[in-house]
């Protein structure tokens, strides 16, 4: 015999008697206690033990956050390396806690204490989005009784208290005054190790990321069509397998094939890739370099935004620059251009 009780917190505890045997088991939702229970009774009639519903064992939000992570997985599209430290950081922080105590009081004291601790307005938006999308998972995959709406509340919240918000658009270009006593700096350094100046000069002529310029071989270039192909690409949409074949053009200033001759000059035999360096260390000596020259708030992934802009200043349109960068989404280009006003007088000139 089954007695299905609906309990304090919402959900529904089931026990079953029979034959001498009692189980129980606590489920969100009526229909799977009830399901359960069914099928529990059956299994006694058997001689087995009840097995334990996966749907059953959902008790906390850091078993949903495992029940969203499984189910990813299970399809080919597992979190990545970001998603996957924001994933345990808030099982670490929220998942002792059950479904009914995510309410808008909770994320809104979880916003201020990540706030407290240094983290910016876009992160404290961007944890409080993955909240959403875990449960947001459970009711659209599971159908589990979760409500989204309390999280909705405490960003709003939030918001009105400048806890989150949205990044600023940076239009930081460096000038021809900054990149000049940037090379002459790597160029005489007898110590320096890496190229650092052939590095910045190949970003800027193919508005290529550091990790992607340190991870294309030989093998992925075709000296004969000057292409050159970056496999797994960043992209929100595709973690893996999302390959482009990049035209390499000397538009920018700086010709991308005459300096990969120039590595091909210094090539290790050990090492496949064109520029064997790790890029934390070309990241490192980028930095290192800026602080040396006094030179404020320049990054190296601000090279990407240099080679787009002058792709557009060389009047490429929207759609061929997106050849180049990478872009499914046109109007994230606009993001990355910040075009100079003196540049109409250049493209004047080409059209005459």
């Amino acid at each position: 015999m089954a007695s299905i009780r609906k309990q304090e917190s919402g959900a529904w505890r089931v026990q079953v008697r029979r034959k001498g045997r009692s189980v129980s088991e606590t489920f969100i939702r009526y229909e799977d206690a009830k399901r359960w229970s069914v099928d529990a009774e059956r299994q006694i009639d058997r001689g087995v033990s009840p097995t334990m519903s996966r749907i059953g064992k959902l008790k906390t939000f850091g078993d949903l956050i495992d029940l969203h992570i499984s189910d990813m997985e299970e399809v080919g599209k597992a979190p990545g390396r970001s998603k996957e430290a924001t994933l345990a950081m808030l099982k670490r922080r929220l998942g002792s806690l059950s479904m009914v105590e995510i309410d808008r009081e909770r994320i809104v004291k979880f916003g201020r204490e990540r706030a407290k601790e240094g983290a910016g307005p876009v992160t404290v938006s961007m944890d409080v989005g993955v909240i959403k999308l875990v449960i947001q998972h459970a009711a659209a995959v599971h159908g589990l009784p979760v409500n989204v709406e309390p999280v909705d509340l405490g960003r709003v919240a939030l918001k009105r208290l400048g806890l989150t918000g949205k990044s600023n658009e940076r239009d930081r270009r460096p000038t021809e005054e900054e990149l000049e006593k940037l090379f002459k700096l790597w160029d005489e350094n007898d110590r320096q190790l890496i190229p650092m100046s052939r590095i910045v000069k190949f970003a800027i002529a193919t508005a290529m990321r550091q990790e992607e310029i340190s991870r294309v071989t030989w093998e992925d270039l075709n000296a004969r069509t000057k292409m050159l192909l970056i496999r797994d690409r960043k992209d929100p949409r595709q973690k893996k397998g999302n390959d482009q074949r990049i035209p390499l053009l000397k538009v920018s200033g700086y010709d991308a094939i005459e300096l990969i001759e120039e590595q091909r000059a210094i090539r290790a035999n050990e090492d496949d890739r064109i520029f064997p360096y790790n890029h934390k260390s070309v990241s490192a000596a980028f930095t290192r370099a800026c602080q040396d020259l006094e030179i404020e708030d320049l990054h190296f992934h601000d090279m990407r935004h240099e080679g787009t802009s002058r792709l557009f200043e060389a009047g490429f349109r929207i759609e061929q620059v997106a050849l180049v960068t990478g872009h499914k989404d046109w109007k994230m280009l606009r993001r990355y251009t910040h075009i100079r006003p003196e540049s109409l007088h250049d493209h004047l000139n080409r059209i005459a």
